[in-house]
């Protein structure tokens, strides 16, 4: 015996509105169901049988490769099928989503002049993804309960949530309909849980420009000027969310109730979250990923489902040229990849490429900030190939195998997450860039000290910050279609951003 909603029926439409407002109908009353049947199961009782609800989904139908020539988004790089067939994808938190599916509606319509289909998948929702942001009701059941739940619910499967839409190797079934998004439902809610176990912060305070860091003292910047944001009646800014969901509102701005629940974690977060947040979610968000490719594939891995319209690293890197000096600025334009991590999503043949639009934003970002320009710019600015590594101390690896090869390729300097975060970006079709700052030079015996790791952090990390988040600022400025790049596109490409 299964329980399941009242059955929607599918239905069409040519309105981006009223379509979402039938996938929010649908993933509501699922939901509800859901929540509802985990209720009674953990009073003790088992007499609906399996419970079961499915996700939403959007379907569309074309019969022509031609596009309706319109001017808006004829330069774009998504809002399109590839072909004629049958195209489409399950949806999930139409809440948290609302604004993204409301454009890729309204493309799909502009572009092919086709209805939207919208009805009920045969997705199950694992029974995990339904419960409330502070709903901990299985916290309250004993062992025996708690696997008891696999017969009564579906749980995370993990063969509906891989990323094989994304590394380009998924391949339909006969008869099966075309991927319309890069990830399906299940796998969007296996991210945005994992969002909030990281960075310590719930899915809907992200923006749509990230910067990540390898290092503390970044953060300790960004919290500072967060808080002066708040603290300034003129800020574009209207809230500065910290780890445990700690929100600051703009002083003149009333406290929301969602306010209330946000608390201080005992200890912080694996890779703690810090949100300077916009009212049109183009705000920053800054993520300290801690050392190593590990972490800065897994953070992308999540941060990816959320659509962010561009991310970068700004961190510290061994220098590798004599002519270096610590505090120079090294903007990549290359990657030599010998994290690791990627190798099997993303194999090493495929080239990561600089993107024009983010690497000029860089650049006038450091002109900006530091007030040098020209020519003098470069001496104080390096652009070249960095190299990432997975072997935090490679240089006492015998025969100097790492330091040849780094020679060969013409890297200029190395450090351990630049590579991949520009590797998954490329792989998750996310603008990236990478902006680093010499912090030592093992290949010429200068390596941090106490004293001078003290004064290079307080002379650098400050204005290696700003010139990070003028860099956003500066793509933020931008129109979309000069920021999402076809560089990322393949010629089979899912039509969702």
């Amino acid at each position: 015996m299964s329980s399941l909603p009242p059955f929607i029926a599918p239905a069409r439409f040519t309105d981006p509105a009223a379509a979402l407002a039938q996938v929010q109908r649908i993933y509501d009353s699922s939901i509800q169901h859901l929540r509802q049947g985990m209720q009674r199961f953990v009073a003790g009782d088992d007499s609906a049988g399996h419970v079961r609800a499915c996700y939403p989904l959007v379907r569309i139908h074309t019969d022509t490769v031609s596009r309706a020539p319109t001017a808006d988004v004829s330069l774009l790089s998504y809002g399109f099928v590839a072909g004629p067939g049958r195209f489409e994808t399950t949806l999930t938190r139409p809440d948290l989503y609302s604004g993204y599916y409301l454009e890729q509606f309204r493309l799909l319509l502009q572009n092919h002049g086709v209805e939207l289909e919208i009805g009920t998948s045969s997705q199950p929702i694992p029974v995990h993804f339904s419960f409330a942001e502070h709903d901990h009701v299985e916290g309250n059941m004993s062992a025996q309960r708690r696997t008891l739940m696999r017969d009564l619910f579906d749980l995370p499967d993990l063969a509906a949530m891989d990323d094989g839409i994304a590394n380009g190797t998924y391949v339909p079934k006969a008869g099966e309909a075309l991927p319309l998004a890069l990830f399906t439902a299940p796998r969007v809610d296996y991210s945005l849980h994992r969002l909030r176990h990281y960075t310590g912060t719930g899915p809907e305070h992200f923006q749509n420009f990230v910067l990540f860091t390898n290092y503390q003292f970044y953060i300790d910047e960004f919290v500072r000027m967060g808080h002066a944001a708040m603290a300034d009646p003129n800020s574009e800014y209207c809230a500065f969310v910290e780890p445990g969901n700690v929100i600051t509102r703009r002083v003149g701005l009333a406290a929301e109730s969602i306010d209330a629940l946000g608390t201080a974690p005992p200890r912080l977060p694996q890779m703690p979250g810090y949100h300077l947040v916009r009212a049109d979610n183009a705000g920053i968000t800054m993520v300290n990923i801690g050392v190593g490719p590990a972490n800065a594939k897994n953070i992308t891995d999540h941060i990816a489902v959320l659509r962010p319209h561009a991310w970068i690293m700004v961190g510290h890197c061994a220098g590798l040229r004599n002519s270096q000096q610590l505090g120079d600025y090294v903007l990549a334009h290359g990657y030599v990849r010998e994290d690791h991590v990627l190798d099997e999503e993303l194999p090493l043949w495929v080239p990561i490429p600089a993107l024009a639009e983010v690497q000029m934003a860089l650049e006038q970002a450091v002109a900006e900030v530091t007030q040098v320009q020209g020519i003098a710019l470069k001496s104080i600015m390096r652009t070249g190939t960095v190299a990432s590594t997975d072997n935090r101390n490679w240089e006492l690896l015998p025969d100097n195998q790492p330091q040849r090869r780094f020679s060969q390729s013409r890297a200029v300097a190395l450090d351990m997450e630049s590579a991949t975060i520009a590797a998954n970006g490329f792989r998750f079709r996310v603008p990236y860039g990478t902006l680093l700052c010499v912090s030592d030079k093992p290949l010429h015996g200068e390596i941090k000290l106490p004293g001078m790791a003290n004064h290079f952090y307080r002379e650098r990390v400050d204005q290696h910050l700003r010139i990070g988040i003028r860099a956003l600022e500066l793509l933020r400025a931008q129109s979309l279609n000069k920021l999402h790049s076809r560089k990322l596109r393949s010629f089979a490409e899912v039509a969702f951003q």
